[in-house]
């Protein structure tokens, strides 16, 4: 079945509920960002800068995109998700729309001119990552009408870094919706990312590139944000509120890391899970920190 350049599609069963929103009314989140379909490639350590020959631990393909990890580790906990990405009308497209049918996700597909995104992903055994991008899409001009009906019924807004996410940082805006971003490994001056900084009313980040992940804290919530998460990889994370002090949590341990790809998106998706059930700061990063755990005991980006 072909894609089409308005294609909509509500896909699969009902994923599993989660404990975390039993109490809680029906809150739908719209993410808009990347999708792709990814060769991950196992290596003892990331290859140096000249020739030579590097053998591969092990490797396997599967689905990717921080948009999709996301969309998919929601539906794990139980929230109720629209998902808008870029897909072509290729192979790589089919791939990622099978790999997403089993979580219940509402998909709404803008069609991409060059094709569905790939990537060639090598990690090292700290869980470093060095992307390869085969492809990066091209958003087709005309934008599907049900995007804008989706994000209009939306409670939550996640607008991921991608620049056919952009037009949905302002509509969100204008019609008042709160607005989830994650920077991922920002370094406090990117261009890039200075919409949707500006646009975020919560606000995820690495501290991988930051100088001073505490005083960027401080200065987002100062700047008007209601929350700011910075996550520290193997170290755990902080998180600020207007009013409060920084909390601090550590990661759970894990004995055996099998993937790290997804972590960060496991980790936003099971804080955002637990801050619509209306958990407080501390038991958000609690979930979030679990829920992190349980993707890098996996090859996939949403854990069972």
């Amino acid at each position: 079945m072909r894609l089409t350049q308005a294609s909509r599609w509500v896909i699969g069963t009902l994923a599993g509920t989660g404990s975390y929103r039993e109490t809680m009314a029906p809150t739908r989140v719209f993410i808009v960002g990347p999708a792709s379909w990814n060769l991950l490639v196992h290596v003892t350590e990331l290859p140096v800068p000249e020739p030579h020959a590097v053998f591969a631990r092990w490797d396997h393909e599967g689905l990717g995109g921080t948009s999709a990890g996301k969309a998919m580790n929601l539906r794990r906990l139980g929230v109720d998700v629209t998902l808008c990405t870029l897909l072509g009308d290729d192979d790589t497209g089919s791939k990622i729309r099978r790999a997403l049918q089993p979580y219940g996700i509402d998909l709404i597909v803008r069609r991409s001119l060059n094709g569905s995104e790939r990537h060639v992903n090598l990690m090292d055994a700290a869980g470093r990552r060095l992307s390869i991008y085969l492809t990066l899409p091209e958003a087709a001009a005309a934008v599907p009408a049900e995007q804008d009906a989706a994000l209009a019924a939306a409670d939550v807004v996640v607008a991921d870094l991608a620049d056919h996410s952009r037009r949905a940082l302002s509509m969100a805006r204008a019609l008042g919706k709160p607005v989830w971003c994650d920077l991922h490994d920002y370094d406090g001056r990117s261009a890039f990312h200075s919409a949707f900084l500006a646009a975020a009313d919560y606000l995820f980040v690495s501290d991988e590139r930051l100088l001073d992940p505490n005083r960027f804290l401080h200065e987002q919530v100062a700047a008007g944000k209601r929350l700011v998460v910075c996550t520290r990889g193997a170290r755990g994370a902080r998180a600020l509120v207007p009013g409060g002090e920084i909390v601090e949590v550590a990661a759970e341990q894990v004995a055996e890391v099998v993937d790290t790809n997804g972590a960060g998106d496991a980790f936003f998706s099971g804080f955002l899970s637990a801050h619509l059930a209306g958990r407080p700061l501390r038991e958000c990063l609690d979930v979030a920190t679990t829920t992190a755990a349980a993707c890098v005991r996996s090859p996939e980006l949403a854990a069972d």
